[in-house]
């Protein structure tokens, strides 16, 4: 069951459009596996469109002039030879069903979710039981991968410089604050410090805006570095 979900800000700004891609593909990604923020994105979209329609008639109260102008300029149109062209094409225009693209790793196949079959990704960069892809989203600061974590394996001890949301695709993992399944979208930042392990694997998107800090062993050795790994 999932546990872990986008906060009301970024719901909110998933709906008016204001988030990063790589945010935004997230949430959207969360929304089809989790019918609560689906619903709930259903909601705020139907609040946002009411608030959107009353700015529009308040706005046309204060323009009555511009209104008597549309008004006379419709009035004047012919509507009779405007409906007959619209409709003098009767060619059926079939669109496409996007299919969900599979990938694999580790002789494992995974159905990847449809926000993410237009992303270009980068080779599988192996790193022990770690395998990270980047996805070319081309956003500065912000990056995000794929990444998987092979059976038994584990991301070393660590804390965050910026902020992390990790929305967990396939399989399960575990750290210090709980127990995480597919569909458990987690926002974490520098007051977080855990070890992700996974006894049957998992499958996670990814996105920070900043380098992880080890924190345990002689993993701290690559934080100079750091930058070059997130």
């Amino acid at each position: 069951m999932i546990k872990h979900h986008p906060s009301l800000n970024l719901l909110a700004g998933f709906v008016a459009g204001d988030l990063p891609a790589s945010v935004a593909i997230g949430v959207s990604i969360h929304s089809q596996m989790c019918e609560q923020c689906r619903d709930k994105i259903a909601e705020l979209t139907q609040r946002l469109a009411i608030q959107e329609f009353a700015e529009m008639e308040s706005s046309s109260f204060d323009d009555g002039i511009e209104d008597n102008i549309i008004t006379s300029d419709m009035a004047s149109m012919d509507f009779g030879n405007m409906i007959d062209a619209i409709t003098a094409d009767d060619e059926i225009s079939e669109q496409a069903v996007s299919k969900s693209a599979l990938i694999r790793i580790k002789d494992k196949n995974y159905e990847l979710p449809k926000a993410l079959n237009n992303v270009r990704m980068s080779n599988w960069l192996n790193l022990g039981k770690l395998s990270r892809s980047s996805l070319n989203l081309d956003e500065g600061p912000l990056h995000s991968h794929l990444l998987h974590i092979d059976a038994g394996g584990e991301v070393p001890t660590h804390t965050h410089k910026g902020f992390e949301i990790t929305l967990l695709l396939d399989g399960s993992f575990e750290d210090e604050m709980g127990t995480y399944v597919a569909g458990d979208f987690i926002e974490l930042d520098g007051a977080h410090n855990h070890k992700p392990k996974t006894i049957e694997g998992c499958l996670c998107y990814t996105v920070a805006d900043d380098a992880l800090q080890f924190t345990e062993g002689f993993h701290k050795l690559f934080n100079p570095i750091g930058s070059l790994l997130y």
